[in-house]
């Protein structure tokens, strides 16, 4: 997999995201403004200072007036993206590489989704036709199926692997509870979260990402034009996406304990960005915690952990606040929640908070010498995915 790259060549100067919830009170419309007014008001931009614009959604909008028409735009290009829960990344993505190319000197990337409108508890849509191939399981159960493929495959007894989902759900909700933009902010005790109602497999109640409501964005320039607009840019180093061939589920030789896309799409980014040991030189990860067992296998599949040690690696606490390198601290999926279109963008809201020194006291990351931030996303299931990883960083070089 082969990727130029555009590290250094375009910043992030301005972000915004509103609490993710259920918002029965507000609209699509309402999230798009919250969101994309905070980012302009970070940058000390106008929306006619923007000269185009990218919108994630997957299922709260049609094209590019779903944005258009809640900011009142002056007849400016907006361009509507969707790939499945990689939405809000792909807006940005999109958006980076128009400032890179020189068709736009300021552009915005938004991500937003109304999952509660809906009525029914979880993601619906309507699936195109197949060829008979796709498997028809909920999302639980396909991805309920790495837990009992890594034990089997390193030697991990159930009872471990599951200890150590336990141990990433209460890591990520008592993140949550400090983030007041957060979903789920409450401390989970790790008895109840292993009490709690199976959902599938071994995967409980907790185990599981939130349903949510919930706008992020993103403003982006020109680097060498960054600090007109804030002391403190953000300057993107990585940008790597894969989308896989779709064959695990009828593929005798995939074994459910990795995503080949997040290797790929993890291995270019590392290669633009010039990183060579990511766990020694990422200050903090955001990563697609979609259930428990997602965030163990990602730290494998990202080179966080070596191949059959994330238990022990996470029971040790490697990836708390105060650990070797802290992952998801803002709470991730499991407790911030997941508005489809709008989490790859939180992620890097994320970053943008850690990197510049503003997140709140008693969840701020000591950067100990590193510079760098990934958010990791992924839409689909195991084997038949694509893959988002960005890699941020507060200085230019």
């Amino acid at each position: 997999m082969t990727s130029h790259g555009i590290k250094d060549r375009v910043a992030i100067v301005g972000m915004g995201c509103t609490r993710f919830a259920e918002h029965w009170d507000s609209s699509t419309s309402d999230l798009v403004v919250d969101a994309a007014g905070q980012a302009f008001e970070s940058a000390g931009i106008t929306k006619s200072e923007v000269d185009a614009f990218w919108l994630g959604t997957m299922n709260s909008g049609f094209s590019g007036m779903t944005l258009s028409s809640a900011l009142k735009l002056d007849y400016k290009p907006v361009t509507r993206v969707e790939n499945f829960c990689a939405t809000g990344s792909e807006a940005f993505r999109n958006a980076c590489y128009a400032v890179a190319s020189g068709a736009y000197d300021i552009v915005m990337a938004l991500g937003v989704e109304k999952l509660k409108d809906s009525g029914y508890s979880g993601l619906t849509r309507a699936n195109p036709p197949s060829d008979g191939t796709s498997t028809t399981l909920t999302a639980p159960a396909r991805f309920s199926m790495l837990a009992p493929a890594y034990s089997a495959k390193y030697g991990v007894p159930r009872e471990a692997f599951k200890q150590a989902m336990t141990r990433v759900a209460w890591k990520n909700h008592a993140n949550g509870a400090r983030n007041p933009r957060a979903q789920y902010r409450a401390v989970v005790p790790e008895e109840k979260i292993t009490a709690a109602p199976r959902v599938a497999g071994d995967l409980g109640v907790f185990d599981c990402s939130g349903v949510s409501d919930g706008a992020a964005a993103a403003l982006i320039v020109r680097a060498e034009d960054a600090y007109k607009y804030t002391d403190n840019p953000l300057f993107v180093k990585a940008l790597a996406f894969a989308a896989g061939p779709g064959t695990g589920p009828i593929d005798p030789d995939y074994d459910y304990t990795t995503f080949e896309e997040v290797v790929r799409s993890a291995q270019d980014a590392y290669k633009q960005a010039g990183i060579e040991d990511p766990l020694a030189e990422l200050m903090m990860a955001e990563v697609h915690d979609c259930f428990t067992p997602t965030e163990l296998v990602l730290m494998e599949d990202l080179g966080f952990s070596q191949r059959g040690q994330v238990c022990g690696d996470t029971m040790a606490g490697r990836y708390t606040l105060s650990g070797e390198l802290p992952v998801n601290p803002d709470g991730g999926l499991k407790s911030f929640g997941h508005p489809i279109g709008a989490s790859g963008l939180r992620m890097l809201f994320e970053c943008w908070l850690q990197l510049r020194g503003e997140a709140p006291e008693d969840r701020q990351i000591k950067p100990k010498g590193r510079r760098y931030g990934l958010t990791q996303n992924l839409g689909g299931s195991p084997g038949d995915c694509v893959s988002f990883v960005a890699i941020v960083g507060a200085e230019r070089g």
